[in-house]
């Protein structure tokens, strides 16, 4: 099982960015999905998570502003990351869990400038 992270990259603070994570094999519909992010010198933190159901849940810091979805079709999980604050700044890695499984995968750094 691979997960392939990608679309971060430099914005203005108040832009837009979406992040995908696929991933291959065949029990992603299983599993739980979730993004996090670790800022330089801090921990890796959980950013947003959307369970197999479509349940979801997101860090106090970015409701209202990140929206996580699921495409079982493109075994793919997303993060549409609105209204940006240089806050937001870190490496986002995407995680996929199951009940005996847990994969990570590579991050892709998302920069906001003031």
């Amino acid at each position: 099982v691979q997960l392939q992270a990608s679309g971060g990259g430099s914005v203005q603070a108040g832009g837009s960015l979406r992040l995908s994570c696929a991933q291959s094999g065949t029990i992603f519909s299983l599993n739980a999905m979730g993004w996090y992010r670790q800022a330089p010198g801090k921990q890796r933190e959980l950013v947003a998570a959307i369970t197999s159901g479509g349940s979801t849940n997101y860090a106090d810091s970015v409701k209202g502003r990140f929206t996580i979805s699921r495409d079982s079709a493109k075994n793919t999980v997303y993060l549409q990351m609105n209204s940006l604050k240089p806050e937001d700044t870190g490496v986002y890695y995407c995680r996929s869990v199951g009940i005996r499984n847990d994969y990570w995968g590579q991050g892709t750094q998302v920069t906001v400038s003031s």
